[in-house]
């Protein structure tokens, strides 16, 4: 399957958070999520394997309780379950996210 993100519009999650789902099948779900400067994404968990690579600005990024600043061309792994969140640090701070198996609730 090609994903030509251009053809794929971003929803606004809340003020300064938009995300898209660029592509996805039963075992896996890619999303692209762009963040300004200071917007959260709070700490939580979920039953999916996730890794994200960040696109673009930095984060820091809070997996398990442990803390670091992530910059661009950086990424990170999260098993089932393991709290995590982020706090973007730019303006324009974009993560690619890939889960695993899909997230059925971005459908809804």
């Amino acid at each position: 399957m090609f994903i030509q993100s251009s053809a794929i519009p971003f929803v606004t999650l809340e003020p300064g958070l938009e995300r898209r789902i660029l592509g996805y099948s039963e075992q896996m779900m890619v999303t692209e999520v762009r963040f300004a400067k200071g917007v959260v994404g709070v700490l939580h968990h979920h039953p999916h394997r996730q890794s994200a690579y960040v696109a673009a600005g930095s984060f820091e990024v809070t997996i398990d309780g442990e803390t670091k600043v992530l910059v661009t061309g950086d990424g990170y792994m999260v098993e089932p379950d393991i709290v995590h969140g982020v706090v973007a640090l730019e303006d324009g701070s974009v993560l690619i996210d890939f889960f695993t198996p899909m997230r059925e609730d971005f459908l809804k």
